[in-house]
């Protein structure tokens, strides 16, 4: 089966426009639209006063090491009450960063982020105080309660595209940023996405690699060797590439079933990422909450929601 670089990515915006409309919805409900107009609400009044273009001496004495997430027992990785009953920590999840064209529809505008808003985003982060975390801390945070910097979040990148790698990593680096990227095995190295060499850069500065299939395939629709082909063998080739362990994987348009938890376990995730719908009772290290940061959204606005989503 041969996938062409435009054909990929229209699929995958056409039906996360149609199947992850919760996307910018918080697990309590919060609307992106309700959040867009309440723009002076629930704003953390340091935000505008702290600079956060790197964690403070206090903030790295008070953080805890991040730990190889195969060091905590299975006992705490199970505790769903005693995760569910941490506050989230904030977690936003990037796809394109480019400017918009004409042929660009009003629904995959939400997934692509134009160039100067993308900067003045992460410059708003960085000005608020907030500090990027791994996922091995986000890990040993929601399964032990380790301390975590002041205000922190996760950033995520879904798909590989190539401008991840030529505008992103940039900006973030001028914050002493480090992010989480998501990749789609079928599309390194093919026009407008990351070849195998940018993906181990990546890596070995200090970002985590994690899987995001081969092809963007339904989780909720895998048989038989959809396993094989979607999960096994871009595991091994990430492996290959970094160097490194895989064991964070973030679902195709954010859908799940408890279905796929074991089948994830088993092969060595410990945990996943999803998108912004209501987090399983049972095993919430497998649907770990995220947020869409829309390209319509301004960094205030960007503020608003992450102060009411988590």
């Amino acid at each position: 089966m041969k996938f062409s670089s435009a054909s990929l990515l229209l699929a995958a915006l056409a039906l996360a426009a149609c199947d992850t409309k919760t996307a910018t919805t918080g697990e309590a409900g919060t609307s992106a639209a309700t959040v867009e107009k309440a723009d002076t609400a629930a704003i953390d009044p340091a935000a505008a006063q702290t600079s956060g273009t790197q964690a403070t001496a206090t903030d790295e004495a008070n953080a805890t090491p991040a730990p190889d997430p195969s060091t905590i027992s299975a006992t705490k990785a199970g505790d769903a009450a005693g995760i569910l009953a941490r506050p989230q920590v904030p977690i936003l999840c990037y796809h394109q960063i480019r400017d918009w064209t004409a042929r660009d529809s009003k629904g995959a505008k939400d997934y692509i982020v134009p160039i100067a808003a993308f900067k003045a985003q992460i410059k708003m982060l960085a000005d608020s105080g907030y500090h990027t975390i791994s996922p091995d801390q986000l890990y040993a945070y929601m399964t032990t309660g380790a301390k975590l910097p002041s205000k922190p979040i996760m950033l995520t990148f879904d798909d590989t595209d190539l401008d991840q790698f030529t505008i992103a990593r940039p900006t973030l680096a001028q914050y002493n940023y480090k992010a989480m990227y998501f990749v789609m095995t079928v599309s390194l190295g093919r026009p407008h996405y990351m070849t195998k060499a940018m993906v181990k850069q990546l890596s070995d500065e200090g970002n985590v690699i994690g899987s995001h299939t081969w092809d963007h395939h339904n989780v909720k629709k895998y048989q038989g060797k959809d396993w094989e082909t979607q999960i096994d063998k871009p595991t091994k080739t990430l492996e290959e590439i970094t160097g490194k362990k895989i064991v964070y994987f973030a679902y195709p348009f954010g859908l799940w079933n408890p279905q796929a938890f074991p089948e994830l376990k088993k092969r060595g995730f410990v945990a996943a990422f999803s998108l912004a719908e209501k987090r399983d009772q049972n095993d919430p290290l497998f649907t770990i909450r995220r947020i869409i940061a829309s390209g319509y959204w301004s960094p205030k606005t960007l503020r608003n929601n992450i102060v009411q989503s988590f």
